[in-house]
């Protein structure tokens, strides 16, 4: 889908200037018609789902994976050339997402400059405020007989040691950490695979843009990830499914309007506390053991 402007030309009689100004405005009519009910933020019936969903595949307490993707611009325009350039050279535009299993983008992020690496992304984007404080991450569970009150999401290694990121071991020794490893990256993979299929969908969006408007570019990643939302609600395999939800009242997520300066102070340091970081990942790492220590804990008992 979103091929190039001038492949139509001839077969539909459409100069290469209209398909732009109608790519445009269909852009603003998807996000504006379906934008507020797939990039909105999940319900607590949602969240509950999923951490359901997650404590069977071995992490209870998560809600998904996080990570972030470049995507070229070809038309930068050359005054913002230094700040959007990567590392790899190009100039790109940086995507985080938070994906679930079934591959739904629940938070989409697009904004900042290529030379942003994904510390500086996620210290600039709303997912802390919007999505892991105030009650919304409010999440009661236990591992390894220790109770949590805050869900988490999977990444790699970049990201900082918070109790809201749970990373994989880098070089891992012992059987117990080789398999934690092991299960962290392949369920981690949930947002790997979400870019792929994203960039396998829509073609404009595995090859440079050739825009040169940013809120423009903008739009149509957006626009692509409202889509692709949509593809993925159509395509589960759930009878309890309602796509009626244009006829319906949503029930969104409300933050606490009475929270005060000392309150976010509170949920800053909770947050990123690595204590509770190393502490989750030592729980995780000895509720996920190996089938072979199950065993011999079994025989010993």
């Amino acid at each position: 889908m979103f091929i190039s402007a001038d492949a139509i030309d001839e077969y539909c009689r459409m100069a290469e200037s209209t398909a732009q100004e109608a790519l445009k405005r269909y852009c603003k009519a998807v996000l504006e018609v379906f934008g507020p009910d797939y990039l909105r933020l999940p319900t607590k019936t949602e969240i509950e789902k999923q951490i359901t969903i997650n404590k069977e595949r071995g992490f209870p307490g998560m809600f998904g994976s996080l990570d972030c993707m470049s995507w070229a611009w070809k038309n930068c325009p050359k005054a913002w050339a230094g700040q959007f350039q990567g590392k790899d050279g190009h100039r790109n535009i940086v995507l985080e997402a938070v994906a679930d299993q079934s591959l739904r983008i629940w938070h989409a992020y697009f904004d900042l400059p290529g030379s942003n690496n994904d510390i500086n992304v996620v210290d600039r984007s709303p997912l802390v405020h919007n999505l892991l404080t105030g009650d919304l991450s409010a999440a009661n569970y236990e591992v390894n007989g220790r109770e949590y009150n805050r869900l988490y999401l999977l990444t790699d290694g970049i990201y900082p040691n918070w109790s809201v990121f749970v990373k994989t071991i880098h070089e891992p020794q012992g059987e117990k950490r080789c398999h934690f490893a092991k299960m962290q990256e392949a369920v981690r993979k949930d947002v790997e695979r979400c870019f792929g299929v994203l960039q396998a969908r829509f073609a404009i969006v595995s090859n440079p843009c050739r825009y040169w408007d940013q809120q423009q570019v903008k739009e149509i990643m957006l626009t692509c990830v409202v889509l692709h939302n949509m593809i993925v609600e159509d395509e589960q395999d759930d009878p309890t499914l309602n796509n009626e939800f244009l006829f319906e009242e949503v029930t969104l997520p409300e933050f606490r309007r009475d929270r005060t300066f000392g309150d976010l102070l509170t949920e800053t340091t909770e947050i990123e506390d690595s204590r509770i970081h190393h502490q989750l990942r030592s729980d995780l790492i000895d509720h996920q053991r190996s089938p072979v220590n199950k065993r011999i804990s079994e025989c010993a008992a």
